[in-house]
């Protein structure tokens, strides 16, 4: 699909299919493309702990959303996502190299994460990126190592509605040309 038309449908999905799910393969596709966007020193902090198995999933979605995320996520795997801290936007001595310290994680992570939802959908899913989560209690039943950040939560599965393209702000409303 051509990049600017993928990235008009690209929509949040808030209802999944039952009928088909996401396999080990295709997500490793989306990590894949998740892969290849820009890291502060290539240090590549992004770390994605997917959740395959409808018991797995039903847990974290029982234990680990706020009722309507869980909602929301019903017949769709869930990625989530982190990023080790204190590497992006840090010396080996771990002394911040400006201001955002750890924001430069977050940053790429970000960078990743919208690879990741792009590949998803040229694959024909659809995606929601949830921020309203529990990272302590994801921490504990995924078992994620105390040095990353837990930041969100993808629902990837094939869309059960179209969402509508939302109207975009007008360039001049958001540009300074100097």
């Amino acid at each position: 699909m051509e990049f600017q038309k993928l990235m008009e449908v690209r929509r949040s999905v808030r209802k999944y299919a039952a009928d088909k799910k996401v396999t080990k393969e295709e997500l490793m596709e989306m990590i894949g493309a998740a892969q290849e966007a820009p890291s502060w020193k290539n240090t590549e902090t992004g770390r994605y702990y997917c959740v395959l198995s409808e018991e797995m999933t039903e847990r974290v979605r029982r234990e680990c959303l706020p009722e309507g995320n869980a909602r929301k996520a019903e017949n769709a795997v869930l990625v989530v996502t982190t990023f080790v801290k204190d590497k992006a936007g840090f010396q080996n001595d771990k002394t911040a190299d400006n201001e955002l310290g750890n924001g430069w994680g977050c940053y790429d992570l970000g960078l990743q994460n919208e690879n990741f939802v792009l590949k998803a959908a040229e694959l024909g899913y659809g995606t929601l990126i949830m921020g309203l989560r529990d990272g302590e209690k994801l921490r504990k039943v995924l078992d994620i190592p105390e040095e990353e950040t837990v930041v969100a939560v993808i629902a990837v599965g094939v869309a059960a509605e179209e969402p509508k393209r939302p109207r975009r702000k007008e360039l001049d409303e958001i540009v300074k040309v100097y």
